[in-house]
């Protein structure tokens, strides 16, 4: 059997049963390993060497992680949920509320890819204040979550600012065109639009169909959970946030770091006094701690994509595409979108997938004669599958960390199947037919 296939399920079975993510991940590396014809302590070593892959991503978020922690401090994130909290205090018609929240949430999500470049940081900071209007209002969790993972990753699959940047001129066109692809960087969002067309069609189906009935919640449990105290904004914090925000997101066009731009802004926070310099300790410590457990995810996740390369067997599984499909486009196209699900669904992670994909994927299409935009197309969305709908993925984590801080809302049934539900099938149809078309 494929290592590849072996050790996704692996994950995501062990995952299903409620197993912790981190462990179902490492369990799943090691299975992969030992069938994909690696010795225990090989695989080990391969995962062990994995992890320092992952240690700057979990530097980025932990620094992403104090910076919103530092603009929480400034109680800017209480007064924007303040203010929905009072609008749902004096508005009779509970569908408009609901509508109200989800397209702000959306926005919000929007934001934190290039104009506030958070990433999913703001989720655990904003979310909790908002949970006993969530309870009240009988809004299905599931929503929020299917809401919020659209609004990160349809953002840097479609514009090309901030994160999108780095997606889709970094990453997907850079490595296009060093596998011997030439097209223009600036197309990428034009091969994308149809992929996220069709996310676009499951956030509907997840708000108006699938999830629109009300759903009851422990409110006391709620409350306690979301509770903030509420602290006063001077012109001058609303100044020196702003001020940090811009910063944030120049330091990082410019350095290219994550870490650095966030570090700049916390930086900015405690020389303009919105953090008290005796204070700034405990603020950076406890965004460490908001972070944490998505930094450890994805250093696992890092682990596990290293065993999976170290076994070989990612080039094995596209090669048996190729042998299936006979020279067929349409074939071809579908089986190379379903197995990049596969290949992100373990790594977690499509940022990290592309390189992969890109490698074997372009030689392949290049011979069965798809167009530069159709291979633009295939290797963008299939490096994007997955990244909504897998336990390890950034995009799932980070809904489930403020949606779960009352203990009402699970990682798998409530985030991560919603969202492979609802993303992941219409990228596929959508994806697929604007290979055919392009």
């Amino acid at each position: 059997m494929n290592a590849v296939v072996l050790a996704v399920a692996i994950m995501l079975t062990l995952s299903v049963l409620r197993v912790n993510v981190v462990l179902a991940l490492f369990l799943g590396a090691i299975g992969g390993g030992l069938v994909g014809g690696l010795d225990f302590h090989t695989t080990l070593a391969a995962f062990t060497k994995g992890l320092e892959g992952g240690a700057g991503i979990a530097i980025s978020y932990g620094m992403l992680g104090a910076f919103a922690m530092a603009i929480s401090v400034s109680g800017i994130p209480q007064c924007l949920a303040d203010q929905i909290i009072n609008k749902v205090a004096n508005t009779k018609n509970s569908a408009r509320i609901r509508l109200s929240i989800i397209g702000s949430l959306l926005l919000m999500a929007f934001a934190s890819q290039n104009l506030v470049p958070v990433h999913i940081a703001f989720i655990p900071i904003l979310i909790p204040p908002l949970l006993g209007v969530f309870s009240s209002l009988q809004l299905d969790r599931r929503i929020v979550a299917s809401t919020l993972s659209f609004g990160l990753i349809a953002t840097y699959l479609l514009v090309p600012i901030g994160f999108g940047n780095i997606y889709l001129t970094q990453i997907l066109a850079g490595n296009l065109n060093n596998n011997g692809l030439n097209i223009d960087p600036d197309l990428m969002p034009v091969a994308m639009a149809m992929p996220v067309a069709g996310m676009f069609v499951g956030l509907l189906i997840a708000i108006f169909w699938s999830y629109r009935k009300p759903r009851n919640y422990r409110i006391e449990e709620t409350k306690v959970a979301g509770f903030r105290e509420t602290k006063v904004i001077t012109p001058k914090t609303v100044t020196v946030s702003l001020t940090a925000i811009v910063a944030v997101l120049a330091v990082q066009l410019i350095t290219d770091s994550m870490a650095m731009g966030a570090a700049t802004g916390f930086v900015i926070m405690i020389i303009g006094g919105v953090v008290h310099w005796r204070e700034s300790d405990d603020v950076f410590a406890q965004g460490i701690q908001l972070m944490a457990m998505c930094g450890f995810i994805m250093i696992s996740a890092s682990g596990f994509a290293e065993v999976l390369r170290e076994t070989g067997d990612i080039p094995a599984l596209v090669e048996a595409v190729e042998q299936l499909v006979f020279g067929s486009q349409a074939l071809a196209a579908l089986l190379m979108l379903i197995v990049g699900l596969l290949i992100t669904m373990g790594i977690g992670s499509s940022f990290s997938t592309i390189p992969i994909l890109a490698t074997l994927y372009v030689p392949l299409a290049m011979t069965l004669g798809f167009s530069p935009m159709a291979i633009a197309v295939l290797v963008g969305t299939a490096g994007a599958l997955g990244d909504a709908g897998s336990p390890a993925s950034d995009s799932t984590i980070g809904p489930t960390a403020g949606l779960n801080v009352d203990g009402q809302h699970d990682h798998i049934r409530d985030t991560v199947i919603p969202t492979f539900i609802h993303y992941n099938i219409p990228m596929i149809i959508f994806g697929w037919a604007a290979a055919m078309i392009l």
